[in-house]
């Protein structure tokens, strides 16, 4: 501060001019009030004179002037604009202001509350902070020279005007008061220290400056964005779920995006420097959009290189529509295409959004993908779809309005699928089989309803396995006599009601023991009824007959189930086994009863289940309601082997005939002929010819029809010739 005898400045006339405002002081300061730990080569500056209130007006200065005490310099606001920038650099080149004390005064008299400040403090915080040895308080010096005017906020002015003394707060972990006031990279010190810096660097070239800063930048949101591309591709590679329940900074499990993130950054200390809390707020590049914005490139590309392997050839399409979670339509596109090496292959293509599954609204959206692709629809030779009626419809379906547009374009429905819509079809059909599936899922859910009851299963079976080879009808052996549970059946594939027909046939006895203990020990009425009611079902004759005869009947289409569901199909195998199909059920139609019976009179002898008389007369209904059919001829015997027996396997064929045509097995039988495999095993000119004239012949000339067959036969037998050659593409067509 001045002396106070010191002359008042004197007033500013209109006649000075601005040279009078920054005369050099060529006298040298002898003394400083700072202690040696913040000396620093001090230049001589000419400013205003220092007064304790009110706005400074302009005058001359000197850093000797400069009050330094933190607690008695007037805030930079207080001096005029144009030249606080001069007084900033003048204080910069200072330094802050760190009093040295033997022994700093405490906060406090009390014992329990007494704290004081510590010298060390400084070498920790060596670039902002400062003591003031009059008001007993810490400042931050970058925070006063670009603080504005005081903010009515509790605490904000603490190291700036008030200052800092709560020094209980200093050590006391990531709560310190000293860090917390430090921040992060957007917080106001750190904006304060990057405005000293460029303040004190304004005498470099601003386009130079600019030019280096641009480049980082560029460098860091490059390497920031890579390492979201390379973890957006990865979980959409690995199909994991991106987004979080709760990203926030506080949630221990932020979502699969981020924690791959941080888990790159781990790895690298440079990616470590620029991602996630050390990247700037706009340019972080981790937001959902950001995600979503990244997948949508890629599959642009994919769709891209996608589009160029087809090139100019044909192609068949498979669409198929579900319902979203967000219970919207949504329709997935897959296109199948011999690539230009000659190798089949089959890529999900796009999946759009549609308003409703009608035909046309379908055929609308494919055509503008079409379209949006340059697909030429012409080039369009085969469509799989499912076997809804909007689909496979002969005249308004979805197949029969690209017929319109290409001819060629056959329909051909999943074979898997339909030999899945036939049984379904057949069960449904007939009502008492039906309901068995429908009893047979209650007590599959009674029994393994709870992990106790699946032990009580466990058990119960133990228990039967060691009865039967005690008794020699049960043989022993590595790997024989396995514990299972009983198998639930699924809606989506019928492969599944076969194992679990199978599983409560070979448990049938443990089934039985567990439903009977519930009956007695069971928690409530509700489980001893269910329970009691399921074993009342499941020992019935009728039960035991139509649980037998699915058996027998899915047995008979598991072998074609399982075939038609591998990956790589073999055409002429899959005709065969619908053909062997057919006709093995239509065997067990015509000579398998009298077989099936004896097999279910001997299960129901081995389970003590009792046996109606065959031979007796059929009763419909139940206790008052009891009666005989209108036909007083039918016995029991009829009605199980012709309402049941003769009646399910007869459904079964039914549908089988139905579903799987003539026409469409012809189509993929002439087309097998083209498989390479086996040498060329199935190589036939004649159906090749075939298959040209009669159902592609707008693809070949009349000359090229002509000649078709003798080309055939020089590349056939040039291949079997050569038959390294064919190995090698077979070897490479199977690896694709």
């Amino acid at each position: 501060m001045h002396d106070p005898q010191q002359k008042p400045p004197p007033k500013r006339t209109k006649h000075n001019t601005i040279d009078s405002f920054f005369k050099r002081d060529l006298k040298e300061s002898s003394s400083s009030n700072v202690g040696s730990s913040s000396l620093v080569d001090e230049q001589e500056l000419v400013g205003p004179s220092i007064i304790d209130i009110g706005v400074i007006h302009d005058q001359e200065f000197t850093s000797n002037s400069l009050e330094r005490d933190p607690g008695k310099r007037p805030q930079i606001w207080t001096y005029p604009v144009n030249q606080q920038d001069e007084i900033r650099r003048a204080y910069i080149k200072l330094g802050p202001y760190q009093f040295f004390l033997s022994k700093y005064p405490y906060s406090s008299n009390e014992k329990s509350t007494r704290r004081r400040f510590q010298y060390s403090w400084f070498s920790k915080f060596s670039s902002w902070l400062e003591y003031s040895p009059t008001k007993d308080a810490a400042y931050c010096l970058p925070c006063y020279l670009f603080a504005s005017k005081q903010v009515a906020r509790f605490g904000a002015n603490a190291f700036t005007v008030e200052g800092f003394s709560n020094w209980k707060k200093v050590n006391d972990g990531d709560t310190c008061s000293f860090l917390r006031h430090v921040g992060n990279h957007t917080s106001s010190h750190f904006i304060s220290m990057k405005s000293c810096e460029d303040l004190m660097n304004q005498s470099r070239p601003i386009d130079k400056v600019m030019q280096r800063q641009s480049s980082e930048q560029i460098l860091n949101n490059r390497l920031r964005l890579r390492t979201s591309i390379d973890c957006v591709r990865w979980l959409a590679y690995q199909s994991c779920s991106f987004r979080g329940h709760d990203e926030g900074p506080t949630s221990k499990n932020p979502g699969n995006f981020r924690e791959m993130v941080k888990l790159l950054a781990s790895y690298n200390d440079k990616v470590a420097a620029t991602v996630l809390e050390k990247a700037p707020h706009n340019a972080k590049y981790i937001s959902p959009i950001i995600q979503k914005e990244i997948l949508h490139v890629i599959a642009s590309k994919v769709r891209r290189k996608i589009r160029e392997d087809i090139g100019d050839s044909k192609f068949c399409i498979l669409v198929d529509e579900a319902r979203d979670e967000s219970k919207r339509e949504q329709m997935a596109l897959v296109l199948r295409f011999v690539d230009k090496m000659g190798f089949l292959q089959e890529r999900f293509f796009d999946i759009v959004s549609v308003e409703n599954t009608c035909s046309s609204t379908l055929k609308k959206e494919l055509s503008n993908i079409f379209s949006h692709h340059a697909l030429n629809v012409e080039n369009l030779r085969g469509q799989g779809y499912d076997g809804a009626s909007n689909m496979r419809g002969e005249w308004n379906g979805l197949q029969a309005l690209f017929l319109k547009d290409c001819p060629y374009a056959y329909y051909v429905h999943c074979f898997a699928h339909r030999l899945q819509l036939a049984l379904v079809a057949a069960s449904r059909e007939v009502i008492l089989v039906h309901q068995f599936f429908s009893k047979l899922d209650l007590i599959v859910n009674i029994v393994g309803a709870s992990c106790k009851r699946n032990g009580e299963l466990i058990t119960a079976q133990q228990a039967e396995i060691s009865r039967l080879i005690s008794i020699d009808e049960l043989g022993t052996g590595s790997g024989a006599n396995q514990i299972g549970n009983l198998q639930r059946a699924g809606n989506t594939r019928w492969g599944s009601h076969f194992s679990s027909v199978c599983s409560l046939i070979k448990m049938f006895s443990a089934t039985g023991t567990v439903l009977q203990n519930i009956v007695t020990d069971g928690a409530n009425y509700s489980q001893r009824g269910d329970a009691d009611s399921a074993y009342t079902t499941m020992t019935s004759f009728q039960f035991i007959f139509i649980l037998l005869l699915m058996k027998e009947i899915m047995g008979v289409t598991d072998v074609l189930c399982q075939a038609l569901q591998q990956r790589s199909q073999d055409i002429l195998n899959a005709m065969h086994l619908v053909s062997t199909t057919k006709h093995l059920l239509q065997k067990l139609r015509d000579s398998g009863w009298d077989t099936f019976l004896r097999d279910v009179n001997s299960f129901c002898e081995s389970n003590e289940v009792e046996m109606p008389d065959m031979n007796s007369a059929y009763k419909v209904g139940r206790g008052k309601s009891i009666h005989q059919p209108r036909d007083t001829n039918i016995t029991i015997e009829h009605h199980f082997h012709f309402d049941i027996f003769l009646n399910t396997i007869d459904t079964q064929l039914k549908e089988l005939n139905c579903r799987f045509n003539e026409q469409t097995l012809e189509l993929l039988t002439l087309s097998s002929a083209l498989d390479p495999s086996d040498s060329y095993k199935s190589f036939k000119v004649d159906d090749i010819c075939t298959l040209v004239d009669k159902y592609y012949p707008a693809d070949f000339t009349e000359q090229e029809r002509m000649l078709l067959k003798f080309q055939l036969n020089h590349y056939h037998l040039d291949m079997t010739k050569h038959e390294d050659l064919c190995h090698a593409f077979i070897h490479s067509y199977s690896t694709m």
